[in-house]
């Protein structure tokens, strides 16, 4: 996937560049099915799901479909009380290798032998389906003989349980796990985490970061307006280049100069620019310029304020230079990105 952002900030900027209009935007999506069990955790569900779904904004074409199920292609009601409607019934479900497939547990899932959860559930396997559970929904794949001699994440009331029920699993303390064709979660906080683990073993990590970078934005105490996750949660990153990032997010309508930057940093011209290279992957000057440019597009897209003022407060003296280079890094003129942006 190609993008003019060179720095760290092209995670932040991948969902608005243009996506390619030819061809089956589906064609090549894996699919990704959730089974809703009565009283589901909705927040472990939503959580996996908008893991996948912001992929799909990041890249040029989606990379999975995502659809629900129930046992009988009934509503079915949440952990919150919230009735959710389903795509169909999971005996329906026509399996496809490379496939995956979730069962979505929840607090007051009542765990017992289910028939009518196992045998789809061995003829996905035999499919080559990659099996997935969400708070204690292993506990289906380990009654159907699936997680044996497999590790699985489970919630801890349903640990002791599944050890005593099925000892040829090997039930982790991990919050989530990744096991070959098998992934689990053990709440409703991990089924991101296992989201991302998953997309981060299947597709390109510039993918996953982005994904990561727009979802964990406020893991953080403090919110910069256009955050570098890897950088901002990195407490090993050296001070002066800590002072210099944050000088620059501080002066973005009247920029300072690389010289007035490495000064307060107390740094050398030279050794600030060995820093971003090792650090930002880019120069410094690059990475003020894709700042402000990142700042010109949220302002875009949340304001109607004219381009011109726009272009000022992005640090541009020329609205023919900020047009100039805003055309080059989001490959769309100005006017047009936003008339795009209201459209959607």
């Amino acid at each position: 996937m190609s993008t003019s952002f060179k720095s760290l900030l092209k995670r932040k900027n991948l969902a608005h560049l243009p996506r390619d209009p030819s061809g089956d935007a589906s064609a090549g999506a894996r699919r990704a099915t959730f089974v809703l069990l009565e009283h589901f955790s909705l927040m472990a569900f939503t959580g996996a799901v908008d893991a996948l779904v912001t992929a799909n904004l990041v890249t040029r074409e989606p990379l999975t479909d995502v659809r629900t199920l129930s046992l009988g292609g009934e509503v079915v009601v949440s952990d919150l009380g919230i009735a959710i409607s389903v795509d169909g019934e999971l005996a329906e479900l026509e399996m496809r290798r490379d496939d995956l497939l979730i069962l979505c547990g929840g607090l007051r899932v009542h765990l017992d032998e289910s028939p009518a959860l196992r045998a789809p559930l061995v003829a996905a396997q035999r499919a080559g389906v990659t099996l997935g559970a969400l708070w204690n929904g292993a506990y289906f794949l380990a009654d159907a003989g699936l997680l044996d001699d497999h590790e699985c994440a489970i919630h801890p009331d349903s640990r002791a349980l599944m050890i005593e029920r099925f000892p040829r699993v090997k039930v982790s303390r991990h919050s989530h796990v990744l096991d070959g064709q098998r992934i689990s979660c053990a709440g409703a906080n991990s089924s991101l985490n296992m989201m991302l683990g998953w997309l981060r073993h299947n597709y390109d990590a510039i993918i996953v970061d982005s994904v990561e970078e727009i979802l964990s934005c406020d893991k953080s105490h403090e919110l910069l307006g256009a955050s570098v996750l890897s950088v901002d949660s990195d407490p090993t990153l050296p001070q002066p280049l800590k002072l210099a990032l944050e000088l620059m997010h501080s002066n973005i309508e009247e920029p300072l100069s690389l010289d007035e930057v490495a000064r307060w940093a107390g740094l050398s011209r030279r050794q600030l620019e060995r820093l971003f290279s090792r650090h930002v992957d880019a120069s410094p000057s690059r990475y003020y310029l894709e700042l402000r440019l990142t700042r010109a597009r949220q302002l875009l897209q949340q304001t109607n304020r004219p381009i011109a003022e726009i272009a000022v407060a992005s640090g541009f003296v020329s609205i023919t230079h900020f047009r100039h280079c805003f055309r080059k890094f989001f490959h769309v003129a100005p006017g047009r990105f936003r008339r795009r942006h209201y459209a959607k």
